[in-house]
């Protein structure tokens, strides 16, 4: 990669309402908010990038509004001006005395790297092959794919009504998705799963079917429903415990017949090297936001298809902007599972997401191998900005 300094920052604040309320064991939202940053280098190319926690901190304790704060206060002012030539430099940058706070460096960072390929005329996926072979990831593991495998993740129905359940698998297998991920709390959780696999049988498809519990359950009080769930022939349980119970999760994982996924528990590569030296869950979902960017993304795949993980995508969802990142590492020959990547009609009304994404009827999406044009006006407002030679407004 070349090198670049960047001598302009943006930063804009977008609201998609969803088509439909999404919910998960923690919280729900009905509008996607999230941050774009626009970096612009010396050479007039500028890069893209998303920030995309929630407002509220029911996922994660980041939100809407820390990210603002730490983006406006902190990272942004560290990288105006600055000569940055390589991705694990920037990441010691915006790291440095930067506790936590990994989706707001994920939107400096995925942007910074979105300027890298643009101004050297390659694909995002590209740079992140070349990142990784730095890694010493193996020959078979770089291999990458022009299309990538999408997933519909359904989220917890309004009432815990199981018709709506049922009517948004059915639509999910008919629209051409290639396994249906449900979330699931105590209470909701067996009949739901019976209830979707009832309908792909009366479909006639066949699906991987999991579940993300998003940390909902206790390995003490919730053992009856943990055990009905690891009776159901489940391809895995996503984050059953919350994040911090690492061993939690390597007991439910070896004691029971349904492996675990790991999901918000998996923050860092020095999360992801304590797994493998516990013996831990190999089965890891990569977000770009929840791991800080590319670069600590491309370190933990490295670290997980060394250690023999099933790695998948995951995704927040970000609008179509964050989701470049996303499809860039699902990519890549390691990751062997469907993502969570969906079409934008899945979650917004047509064409009032920021960059389009459409998924094929066989189910999956292309990676593009330019960047997208991103169309801010009349889609997003500005926050704030910052040059060389400014300090920042609102």
């Amino acid at each position: 990669m070349s090198d670049s300094t960047i001598r302009r920052v943006r930063v804009y604040e977008v609201g998609l309402p969803l088509r439909v309320p999404f919910a998960i064991s923690g919280g729900s939202m009905a509008v996607r908010r999230s941050l774009i940053v626009e970096l612009r280098d010396d050479s007039g190319t500028t890069g893209w990038g998303e920030s995309a926690p929630f407002e509220h901190p029911f996922y994660s304790a980041e939100t809407l509004s820390s990210a603002k704060a730490c983006l406006h206060e902190t990272l942004l002012p560290r990288v105006v001006g600055r000569d940055i030539r390589r991705p694990d430099e920037l990441h010691d940058i915006l790291g440095d005395g930067v506790r936590g706070n990994r989706m707001a460096r994920a939107g400096v960072e995925t942007a910074w790297w979105d300027l890298m390929a643009r101004r050297d005329g390659r694909s995002l996926t590209d740079l992140v092959t070349q990142r990784l072979a730095e890694l010493a990831v193996s020959s078979e593991a770089l291999k990458t794919s022009s299309t990538v495998a999408c997933g519909v993740a359904i989220g917890i129905p309004a009432n815990e009504d199981l018709a709506t359940l049922e009517d948004d698998v059915r639509h999910a297998a008919r629209r051409g998705y290639q396994r249906v991920k449900l979330k699931v709390r105590p209470g909701w959780d067996h009949d739901p799963v019976c209830a979707a696999q009832r309908v792909l049988k009366s479909e006639g498809v066949e699906l991987p079917i999991w579940v993300d519990a998003n940390g909902a359950y206790d390995r003490t009080r919730h053992c009856n429903e943990l055990e009905a769930l690891d009776n159901l022939g489940l391809l895995f349980i996503e984050q059953p415990f919350a994040e911090e119970c690492l061993w939690d999760a390597k007991i439910q994982n070896d004691e029971s017949r349904t492996p675990v996924c790991l999901d918000e528990s998996l923050v860092s590569d020095d999360v992801a090297r304590q797994l493998v030296d516990m013996d831990g869950p190999l089965i890891w979902n990569l977000k770009v936001q929840r791991l800080g960017g590319l670069e600590e993304t491309c370190r933990v795949y490295a670290r997980g298809v060394a250690s023999g993980a099933k790695i998948w995508v995951g995704t927040m969802p970000e609008t179509g902007v964050g989701a470049q990142a996303a499809l860039a590492v699902a990519a890549h020959a390691g990751c062997v599972y469907p993502t969570d990547l969906e079409p934008s009609d899945r979650w917004y009304e047509p064409a009032t997401d920021i960059v389009e994404l459409q998924m094929t009827d066989a189910g999956t999406m292309r990676v593009p191998d330019r960047g997208p044009d991103v169309p801010t006006a009349g889609r997003a407002t500005l926050l704030f900005e910052l040059g060389e030679n400014d300090s920042f407004g609102s």
